[in-house]
């Protein structure tokens, strides 16, 4: 798209973004008119609608921040295409989705602003979207959804639960991509989860899960997975990955269960012959969180490459946590445990403008440590997290 086609799209959407609740009202909007024109379109959808909102919102807003950025928008839009497959989308789907979605933007953006040229550029702009991705869901050959078969359970903290699966065959994904995951108990509500393992021919897969007060399907999954349960998985998604120069050095920073992704970066890398050096930051309310400390003990150990400092905010553990009474344990080739905010930890160690930086965690911490490196001199080009958990 040329530069007044894409100012056309992300203006209009901007100046209706900007309006007191303007997201939440488009978004409502979309699925109103998208329900109520075609109605066949609600099977796909979950009968809660807040989490699916929220994340239209996201999806839109992304898509048009990069709209001059094609090396980075299209392999995104193909991920969503093969994911999209696990629905059961056909090509028509994505005519009735880019209709409901102009009308709604026409309606909020009212007659002065909605312009026979502005109508052609969302035309434009919504026919390049769902071209790429009908194309890639056309050129893939993998399965639409996986089956995936829960073969262990462990309760790690009160609110935290570790589960493996294993697959019905062998899924093929970047160690630090996300998948989207469905439950029994909650049928079409899909949620995004990172493996905690490598891709691996044996189709074992394990997902960190933290239940999130309030949540549909978090709460679910901690409080009432059973051995033998029965899980949807979708294609992966995400940018994340071990980068393919070796000689440039990391830095990743993880909070909480966004140690997932990370975990499985280096254990893959973990079965290679030569890597970079690697720093991980790894961090948590209380010295509780620090729920996978052994794993990364016997990394560090086994991997000279790999230094990992443990943060946490605090000293002591809540109130729920039954301590032992012993003392702290010091995990073999591990840093000494830092205290404080791990943005502000994080950057006190310098710029690191010779890493190729990773930050995953909740999108506030992923904002905070991402703003406290660029002030301490690192490069927003080379720090990298995913944008639609």
């Amino acid at each position: 798209m040329d530069s007044r086609t894409v100012a056309l799209i992300r203006t209009t959407f901007k100046a209706v973004a900007a309006e007191e609740g303007g997201s939440a009202r488009l978004a409502s909007s979309f699925y109103a008119i998208l329900f109520t024109d075609y109605p066949h379109a609600r099977e796909f959808f979950p009968a809660a609608m807040d989490a699916q909102r929220d994340r239209l919102v996201k999806a839109i807003s992304y898509t048009l921040d990069r709209l001059e950025e094609p090396n980075k928008l299209l392999p995104f839009l193909a991920q969503l295409g093969r994911d999209h497959r696990k629905y059961g989308v056909r090509p028509e789907h994505y005519v009735a989705v880019a209709n409901s979605l102009k009308a709604a933007m026409r309606i909020f953006a009212g007659t002065e602003m909605w312009t026979d040229e502005v109508e052609r550029a969302w035309d434009e702009g919504l026919t390049i979207i769902g071209d790429t991705m009908i194309g890639a869901a056309e050129k893939e050959t993998t399965p639409a959804v996986w089956t995936g078969t829960v073969v262990e359970r462990r309760d790690v903290l009160r609110n935290l639960t570790v589960v493996r699966l294993r697959l019905d065959q062998p899924m093929q994904f970047a160690a630090g991509q996300y998948i989207s995951v469905q439950i029994p108990s909650r049928p079409r509500m899909w949620r995004y989860l990172s493996p905690a393992v490598p891709a691996n021919a044996n189709g074992e897969i394990e997902f960190h899960i933290r239940s999130v007060l309030g949540g549909w399907v978090s709460p679910a999954m901690v409080g009432h997975t059973n051995i033998g349960d029965k899980w949807l998985l979708g294609s992966a998604l995400g940018g994340l990955g071990i980068p393919r120069n070796i000689k440039r050095k990391m830095l990743m920073v993880g909070c909480g269960t966004g140690l997932a992704p990370l975990r499985a970066q280096l254990m893959a890398m973990a079965q290679r012959r030569v890597n970079p050096r690697v720093h991980l930051f790894v961090g948590g309310h209380h010295p509780c969180d620090l729920y996978d400390l052994e794993t990364l003990s016997a990394l560090a150990v086994a991997n000279k490459w790999l230094t990992v400092t443990p943060v946490t905010e605090s000293d002591e553990n809540p109130w729920w946590h039954l301590d032992s009474g012993e003392p702290e344990r010091a995990w073999p080739g591990l840093e000494p445990r830092m205290t404080g905010q791990i943005g502000k930890v994080v950057a006190s160690y310098g710029p690191w403008a010779d890493r190729d930086v990773q930050i995953v965690g909740s999108p506030s911490m992923v904002q905070t440590t991402k703003f406290r490196l660029m002030a301490a001199g690192t490069q927003t080009k080379n720090i990298r997290h995913d944008p639609l958990f």
